[in-house]
């Protein structure tokens, strides 16, 4: 059985990735509505710069900017972990969304002292998009991208960035104690 929630603590791209897992019917999109994008988002806070205030205002035309850009990220983190050039359209995609609400930094004073803050304009979903496109980008462009792999579980799609080089799983409570239980039994059978 595939938990259901979002796997999240990976490169936000990779989280993003993994919004679609594997279940017995089939793949699933836990961000199939604005509502789950919302979700999504509140998991995310932390790690993202725009106020979370936006996704109030989040539109159906500004989910379909976040699937479009998980598409060219997919795609183009396949093809960067495996040592091979990401597809053109993926990383066209990926510059689309980012010429659509670039970063722009912006001075300003706090009443203690000059501040510089990044501000990305546009609706909040391309707003959002640009956000996601760049982090992918930062994804892409380290060296660490070859390192990014997908879980061992077998009915598992999900992608991580190890952190030790033993790491099997996206998850150790998610498939590494399921898998390790399955196997246990598969021994233990004949018995």
């Amino acid at each position: 059985m595939v938990d259901l929630r979002p796997l999240t603590g990976e490169p936000l791209a990779l989280d993003l990735v993994n919004t679609r897992p594997h279940t017995a019917d089939g793949p699933l999109d836990l961000l199939g509505d604005v509502t789950q994008l919302r979700s999504w988002l509140v998991l995310q806070a932390d790690r993202l710069p725009e106020p979370a205030s936006d996704t109030t205002l989040l539109s159906d035309a500004d989910l379909a900017a976040v699937h479009e850009v998980r598409e060219h990220v997919a795609v183009a983190v396949n093809a960067a972990r495996q040592g091979e050039r990401p597809p053109t359209a993926a990383l066209d995609g990926l510059n689309k969304a980012l010429s659509a609400a670039p970063a722009v930094p912006r001075v300003g004073w706090d009443g203690t002292a000059v501040t510089l803050a990044t501000r990305r304009s546009g609706t909040p979903g391309t707003r959002l998009a640009a956000l996601l496109a760049e982090d992918a980008a930062v994804l892409l462009a380290d060296p660490a991208v070859r390192k990014v792999r997908p879980c061992e579980a077998e009915d598992c799609v999900m992608l991580f960035l190890p952190a030790h080089p033993r790491r099997r799983w996206c998850s150790a409570a998610r498939c590494g104690n399921r898998t390790r239980v399955a196997r246990y039994y598969q021994r233990h059978k004949a018995d």
